[in-house]
Formats: structure tokens, C-alpha cells, sequence
């Protein structure tokens, strides 16, 4: 059966390849064709050219994106004006950002559950008055003070706590998750689920269609319906140059009756347990919330669900357990919960990365799968490193993608030179996407330190102050460094050829 789907998948994806390419071929034969009206309408597109570029030039995006825009529509007017103008001026792009944001209008309050602790929060840690307010009364993602956190690394630490609060669930169970695959982890989370929605628990599960184009039939959400469990396809991918295919889900969030939740970088696959060895051994993590934060994370859930399921949430306020009655849970820290979207022009991700940096006054310590930045990110890490800030950071040695891997080592000579410490993760894949400064303050998310993921992508993490979290990030970083190889200027170096192809990459990297 499952050779089956297998060879359905893949028919499905060749489909789709054939479809893309074909279309790609269709638009550079129009536009190279010499006949009458295939010149007029390359000429149209060049003197259009013109004022794409000057609309580019005006626009508050990042300057990464508009000088590779720039450059491609100067080298290649007709195809980069047709290029641009495909991905950027289409219907679909707008009611997405249309539709998003009316429900994140509409849920913001409801986020609240257990009343405003900012005004308990800025007394007590002033120093983070920035970060609290910023994502309180800007991105409107409110401050807990009641919830126990708990980290989790790598992912089979993880696994045993995250089964058994499934086990637990009494009301509902929401799992958001950019990657799926049958295998160990999956089945084992997939039959809990089984279970409690035949015994009435609500259970929805939502993914990616990109995430898992190549880890599940075309068919799976159709049998998860039909084990009583209510599926969402999250954007699913349609063989049409568009846009809008570039905003995937890359949220991973799991909420157990609002009351416990969970999210970072694992996903629900083998190789984030190490079940399986993909590349290396893979270093991952994960963070329990329990208390009025998970409430956070499950409305950010049921945001993206009510997009994904085009279905109508009868009283998104009557699933929160805090209703009635407030939360009990000791405190445990500050707890902030927060979520980035590509339809807006707030980068929450990128501004709760940066105010950590420029915030942190004697150790800085970073974990990331990728380090692909704009000058911004740059700049502020290695002023920190120059202002005598301990600036460490973990990308690792065995990379999956190796243009990526490419660009990424492409920025360390910068950075090196600058007195931050860079190091790569020796033993595998570091996939963990965590930030800690101080022994105070941390992030624990989804958020790469990438384009991707900061411009393109739907994210989410935790803020956190003083939790215990805090010092369980900040320990699991300084245990790993004995796996890890330091990166010396001496090897940051390189010759003309080399530094030319970096140089490139790095003008393209928003693409990756």
C-alpha cells in the first residue's frame, strides 16, 4: 500500500515539475519568439522596465530584495519586468493579506485570556522594556506571567513529555506543523490522536503542502477525516507561477487544551528524534509552555486554521480554559508568545532577533541552521562583538543544502573579523533556532536566521525573561560547544574565485 502512494507522490510531483517548466518555457517563448507582436510586446515590457525599477526603488522593502530585483530586471528587462510582475501584482497575494489580516484583527483580543500583565512586567524587569512593549503594543502578542516553561534538546528529550500531554488532552488537541512524515515519531503521535478523537476530543491537524510535498500523498488530509480527525492543508501548492506559493507555514505548534503547548524547530518527522540519520546527528528543540501563554500560541493556531480550513470559528473565546476562572500556574518568568506573518511589513521575528542583540551586555549565544542576513543583522552582531559583547554563534558542519550552506559560510569572514565566535556543530545538523543574552533573556522558535523565514514565511516563537527555560537554553548552548569546531579568520579565507562566488550568492540570497 504504501509503495502505492509512494508511486502516486511521485507521478503527483512530476506532474506538477512538468507543468511549472512548461509554463517557464511558454513565457520565454513569447517573449523571445521574433514575430510582430512577440517584439511589440517585449518592447512594451522594456520600456515597463523602467518604471518597475523606479517603483522598486520606492518601495519600504528591504534593500536585498530590491537590489536583486534591480539587477535582474537591468540585466534581463523583459523576463525580469514579466518575473516580477507575475510574483508581485496578483490576486491571490491580496486576498491572503486581506483575509489575515481580518482575522488577526478579530483574534488579538482574545489573546488576553488572563488579563494585562505588562504594567507587572515592565516593574519587575525594566531592562526588557523594550521587547515587552514592542511586542505588546506594536505587534499586540500580550505578556504572560502565570506559565511554567520547560526546554527541551535535542528531539527525543522531547518526545516521551510531548506524547504524554497528548495522552492528557481532555478538550481539544491543535497541531500546526510545516513537515509530517510516517515513521516513528508520526505513528506514534498519530495513533494518540486516533484514540482521543474517537473518544470526543476535538483534534485538528494542520501542515504544509510544500513542507510535505514529498512526505505525503495528495490524499492524506481525506484520511485523517476519515480517522475523525479534522485536517487543513496549508496553502496548497498549485502547479501556477504565483507569489503567494512562496508564504509557507514553517509554524510548529501543538496545544493541548490551551493550557499546554509546545513549539521550536522540530518537526513531526524521524530525523528530529534521530530515528533516522539524515545528515549527521540532528540537534533540535523544542519548549513546553503550561499556562495562560499556551493560550496564546493555540489562538496564533487557530488564526492560520480558520485560513487554511476556510471554516468559520463559532467562539474562538468559549475553547480558552481560563474563562471562568484565572490561571493558576505558578510564576515562572515572563512568557511571550509571539507570531510573524508575510503579509504584513511588521517583521516581528527580525525585531525581537535584533532587540536581543543590540540589548545584550555581556553574552550573546545563537543557534541557527542558516545564517543569511541583511547588513542590519550584521551590523548589529558585530557591533555587539566590538562593544565587548561575547557573541557566539552555532551553525552546523553537515549542511542539507549546499548553496545555502555556501552563503551561509560566506558571511563568517565578516562576522570573524568583527570578534563574533563562530562555530559549527561537528556532528551534524544544527537545526535548533534559539537566542539567548545574559542568562536573562531568550527566544525559542521557528525563525531561521535566513530570508526565508524572516520576510517570506509564517513564523512563531517564545520571548522569554527569567523562566527556567532562560538558563536551560543558555546551558544546553555551552554543553554543546565541546561537539562544535571553532571558525578561524585563517580559514574564513579564500581566493578571488571563491570570494567572487560568495559575493554573488549573497546578492541572491533572498531567493534561498
Amino acid at each position: 500500500m504504501k509503495r502505492r502512494w509512494l508511486r502516486r507522490l511521485f507521478l503527483r510531483r512530476v506532474l506538477v515539475a512538468l507543468m511549472i517548466l512548461l509554463q517557464v518555457c511558454s513565457i520565454v517563448y513569447i517573449v523571445s519568439v521574433d514575430t510582430f507582436y512577440a517584439r511589440a510586446f517585449a518592447a512594451a515590457l522594456r520600456v515597463a522596465s523602467v518604471f518597475v525599477v523606479l517603483y522598486i526603488v520606492s518601495r519600504k522593502t528591504k534593500p536585498a530584495y530590491r537590489l536583486m530585483w534591480i539587477i535582474l530586471i537591468l540585466a534581463l528587462p523583459v523576463l525580469g519586468c514579466l518575473a516580477y510582475l507575475l510574483f508581485n501584482f496578483q490576486a491571490s497575494t491580496r486576498y491572503y493579506r486581506h483575509k489575515l489580516a481580518l482575522l488577526e484583527q478579530a483574534a488579538a483580543p482574545l489573546m488576553a485570556c488572563g488579563g494585562n500583565s505588562l504594567p507587572a512586567a515592565l516593574a519587575a524587569c525594566p531592562e526588557a522594556a523594550r521587547d515587552l512593549t514592542y511586542l505588546q503594543n506594536c505587534a499586540h502578542f500580550p505578556v504572560s506571567c502565570h506559565t511554567a516553561t520547560r526546554y527541551y534538546s535535542p528531539g527525543e528529550a522531547f518526545l516521551p513529555a510531548f506524547l504524554a500531554d497528548l495522552e492528557r488532552a481532555e478538550r481539544y488537541i491543535f497541531l500546526e506543523y510545516f513537515i509530517l512524515q510516517e515513521g516513528k515519531l508520526w505513528d506514534q503521535v498519530l495513533a494518540v490522536l486516533r484514540r482521543k478523537a474517537a473518544a470526543g476530543v476535538l483534534v485538528r491537524v494542520m501542515y504544509d503542502d510544500m513542507g510535505c510535498f514529498f512526505t505525503l500523498p495528495g490524499s492524506y488530509a481525506r484520511q485523517l477525516r476519515e480517522w475523525g480527525i479534522e485536517a487543513a492543508v496549508f496553502n496548497p501548492f498549485s502547479p501556477v507561477i504565483t507569489a503567494i506559493q512562496n508564504n509557507r507555514d514553517h509554524r510548529k505548534i501543538a496545544s493541548i487544551d490551551g493550557r499546554v503547548a509546545y513549539t521550536g524547530g522540530i518537526n513531526l518527522a524521524d530525523e528530529y528524534i534521530n530515528a533516522i540519520q539524515k545528515h549527521g546527528y540532528w540537534k533540535d528543540a523544542a519548549l513546553r509552555l503550561e499556562g495562560d501563554a499556551a493560550w496564546s500560541l493555540t489562538v496564533i493556531f487557530l488564526q492560520l486554521w480558520q485560513l487554511a480550513s476556510h471554516a468559520a470559528e463559532p467562539d474562538i473565546a468559549a475553547l480558552c480554559p481560563w474563562q471562568d476562572a484565572p490561571c493558576t500556574q505558578k510564576q515562572d518568568g515572563f512568557v511571550l508568545p509571539y507570531a510573524d506573518s508575510p503579509m504584513d511589513a511588521e517583521n516581528v521575528g527580525e525585531h525581537v532577533y535584533i532587540q536581543i542583540i543590540n540589548q545584550a551586555r555581556h553574552t550573546l549565544y545563537i543557534n541557527t541552521p542558516y545564517l543569511i542576513v541583511d547588513d542590519n543583522l550584521v551590523s548589529a552582531l558585530s557591533l555587539a562583538a566590538k562593544s565587548g559583547v561575547d557573541v557566539r554563534i552555532v551553525t552546523p558542519a553537515r549542511w542539507d543544502k549546499r548553496l545555502v550552506h555556501m552563503t551561509t559560510r560566506s558571511y563568517y569572514r565578516q562576522l570573524v573579523e568583527a570578534g563574533v565566535k563562530v562555530y559549527e556543530y561537528s556532528q551534524g545538523f544544527m537545526h535548533a533556532k534559539t537566542f539567548v543574552a545574559d542568562g536573562r533573556v531568550a527566544t525559542v522558535g521557528t525563525t531561521n536566521l535566513d530570508f526565508r523565514s524572516l520576510y517570506l514565511h509564517f513564523e512563531c516563537g517564545v520571548w522569554m525573561y527569567g523562566s527556567s527555560a532562560v538558563r536551560q537554553v543558555e546551558e544546553d548552548f555551552l554543553a554543546t560547544l565541546p561537539d562544535c569546531h571553532r571558525v578561524t579568520l585563517e580559514e574564513c579565507r579564500c581566493g578571488a574565485a571563491l570570494r567572487l562566488v560568495q559575493e554573488v550568492l549573497r546578492l541572491f540570497a533572498p531567493l534561498m
